[in-house]
């Protein structure tokens, strides 16, 4: 019996000893919903481990917001997925409640900016959405812009305005931490406060790619008066917007760190900027224990000169060439009556792959 005790409480101390070294790691996370199935309401809940003791109180009060959640992180990891597809890091994601970026979402990098970002912008974006589409009680159209403008302006302000306030305020209130994101010019940043400032920047990139939309009124098509609301860009435009800021991403002096140089601690970021704190690796090599994939076997191409040719994104090492035989239906033609009859087409195309 004193053996099995001794055995149980080494697990609980090893348990304790993994929890204090990695708690971002054995911790789930909301965005693991943007890597489940889009179709099963029913399995959501605010009582979901995937939530923090924080959100799962902020859900209980507004429980209608759910689905937006998991449809706001959906719309982030795709486009996350999409505007990475031809890097060395893609975007990848684990279907595992504690591991969904990996290693990336507490590195600290310019890869863990864009994450934060992107799923700030895309929890606004869905749940802004909802409102403006009328399926919530507590929010709708912006009226504050209705009235605006007059007839001997030739426009006014009229139509359903997307109101990003709410959705604003619930991706605020459901993503960030307590801990003010300041840093002062003495104390500098920590994942915390970076991981803020990058939810508060992707938050910032839906308004900042918001439009201006007009429809024409008057005789015969004459536009004698235009009504005009504002909208939302679509999301694939919010991910291009913040891809361009995360190739200007800053780098940040660590305030773990005892010694940071004197030009970084007086160094103003601008709050649209994405900022990180550590440098990204070349994600070239496998490696587990970071949940890097590596790019060996990725598709690349041999003509381009870009992050997708095969000399970058696979490092130097070379890549293998196949050939592939497609088939597909071609000079598909409508015979009376009534079916449609097609020849049986094949091409061989190369397809290259890293080594």
């Amino acid at each position: 019996m004193e053996t099995r005790s001794s055995g149980v409480r080494h697990i609980c101390a090893l348990t304790l000893l993994l929890v204090s070294v990695c708690p971002l790691c054995c911790r789930a996370s909301w965005m693991w919903l943007g890597v489940t199935s889009a179709g099963a309401p029913e399995q959501l809940s605010c009582g979901d481990p995937v939530l923090s003791a924080r959100q799962r109180e902020l859900c209980r009060r507004k429980p209608f917001l759910l689905p937006s959640v998991r449809d706001g992180a959906q719309l982030a990891v795709s486009e996350c997925q999409n505007q990475f597809r031809q890097e060395r890091w893609n975007c990848s994601t684990s279907r595992e409640p504690t591991a969904v970026f990996g290693h990336e979402l507490s590195s600290g990098t310019k890869e863990t900016a864009f994450i934060y970002a992107v799923m700030a912008a895309g929890l606004v974006h869905s749940v802004t959405r909802s409102c403006s589409q009328g399926n919530m009680t507590e929010c709708g159209c912006d009226a504050r812009l209705r009235g605006g403008g007059t007839a001997p302006e030739g426009w006014h302000w009229g139509g359903c305005s997307d109101n990003i306030q709410f959705g604003t305020w619930f991706s605020r209130k459901f993503m960030d931490n307590s801990v003010k994101n300041i840093s002062t010019s003495r104390g500098g940043y920590t994942l915390s406060t970076m991981n803020q400032h990058n939810s508060g920047a992707g938050r910032q990139a839906i308004e900042r790619t918001m439009s201006t939309d007009c429809r024409c009124h008057g005789i015969s098509g004459s536009c004698a008066v235009k009504t005009c609301w504002r909208s939302m860009a679509p999301f694939k435009r919010v991910g291009a917007y913040l891809k361009e800021r995360y190739e200007q991403s800053v780098q940040v002096s660590d305030r773990s760190r005892r010694k940071m140089r004197k030009k970084d601690q007086r160094r103003p970021v601008d709050k649209h900027q994405l900022i990180y704190l550590n440098k990204s690796p070349n994600y070239c090599l496998e490696d587990r224990r970071r949940s890097i994939a590596g790019t060996r076997g990725r598709r690349c191409n041999r003509t381009s000169t870009g992050p997708d040719g095969c000399n970058l994104l696979c490092c130097g090492r070379g890549y293998n060439t196949h050939v592939v035989r497609n088939i597909q239906r071609c000079e598909c033609k409508f015979v009376w009556c009534c079916y449609v009859h097609c020849r049986r087409c094949e091409s061989m195309n190369d397809m290259h792959t890293c080594k």
